[in-house]
């Protein structure tokens, strides 16, 4: 495996998929998993591309009535957990494979009926993003 291939598994990792999905889908996309039978790798290159397209594919129309908005950054998810007290609600978000927390007001997550089960967008806004790498 070189530094620019990535084992299936990480891939699935990645992506939220699994690995069974990530190889059906390089081989859609005219890609063949290189490597030995348990240790097929893909080109990090390949992976990129498919994670865009796994992006891509997520349509947040499967949620029901959301208005359209400008932001990229929505995940769709559903909520695990509720944590309410007098002013605030902690609410947490599964979004693939991804657990987002959000902290809003009680009165908000009491006029959204946000119990866990409600299927909801997350909306990330950020002014900075670290990025570190992995080695």
């Amino acid at each position: 495996m070189t530094a620019r291939d990535l084992k299936v598994a990480e891939a699935a990792a990645l992506l939220g998929i699994s690995p069974d999905t990530v190889r059906r889908r390089a081989t859609a996309a005219g890609l063949e998993p290189g490597g030995s039978a348990g240790h097929q790798t893909l080109p990090a290159e390949a992976v990129a591309r498919l994670a865009t397209q796994e992006a891509a594919d997520s349509h947040l129309d499967d949620l029901g009535d959301l208005a359209p908005a400008s932001a990229r950054n929505r995940l769709r998810g559903i909520v695990t957990r509720v944590v309410r007290d007098g002013v605030m609600a902690q609410v947490d978000v599964q979004a693939g494979p991804y657990r987002v927390v959000s902290l809003i007001s009680r009165e908000a997550a009491d006029e959204l009926g946000l119990e866990p089960g409600s299927l909801v967008a997350a909306t990330v806004k950020a002014t900075n993003v670290g990025i570190e790498g992995i080695r």
